[in-house]
């Protein structure tokens, strides 16, 4: 995997883009009545996380992190940069060129194993949600919010593409 650095300004947009993508499809479920991600807890974890602890029995009954929710959000569109570089990294600058929609996909897909096999059981919902009420739904929401993250990576390219050239 490589990229050149005049495709990390490029990277940063378009995994601003599709995180906010993502963000708008949540603001979506949420009027709908379907729960959501809490960011306030995402950066109680990171808070955490920073002070030497990985790992909580109940996020939501761990000691409030000073800024939590600004954390959250941080983190959030950072982890969303990332997931675009290496998207970027894998598909190379001709991707950028000319975007298609199957690699996007494909690493938004690939993207749920962090709050799966990571955050859900550090912050202890278990590994893919076992801990939680109901399991199964917890994991097809993941599965279905990290696809639309990868058509927002899609997206985003495609927006991005003509400027990039």
């Amino acid at each position: 995997m490589t990229i050149s650095q005049q495709d990390i300004p490029i990277s940063i947009l378009i995994g601003i883009g599709a995180t906010a993508f993502m963000d708008a499809w949540l603001v979506l479920l949420k009027r709908m009545g379907i729960p959501t991600l809490n960011f306030a807890l995402i950066g109680r974890w990171v808070g955490h996380l920073l002070r030497g602890q990985f790992a909580h029995a109940a996020i939501a009954k761990s000691v409030p992190i000073r800024g939590e929710l600004a954390w959250g959000w941080l983190t959030h569109y950072a982890v969303g940069v990332v997931f675009a570089t290496v998207l970027v990294g894998m598909q190379g600058a001709d991707w950028l060129r000319s975007p298609t929609l199957l690699p996007a996909l494909l690493v938004g897909i690939c993207t749920v194993a962090a709050p799966l096999l990571v955050m859900q059981p550090a912050m202890g919902s278990g590994f893919a949600a076992s801990r939680t009420p109901t399991p199964f739904k917890n994991c097809l929401r993941s599965v279905a919010n990290h696809t639309v993250f990868g058509l927002g990576l899609y997206l985003s390219a495609l927006v991005i593409a003509p400027i990039s050239r």
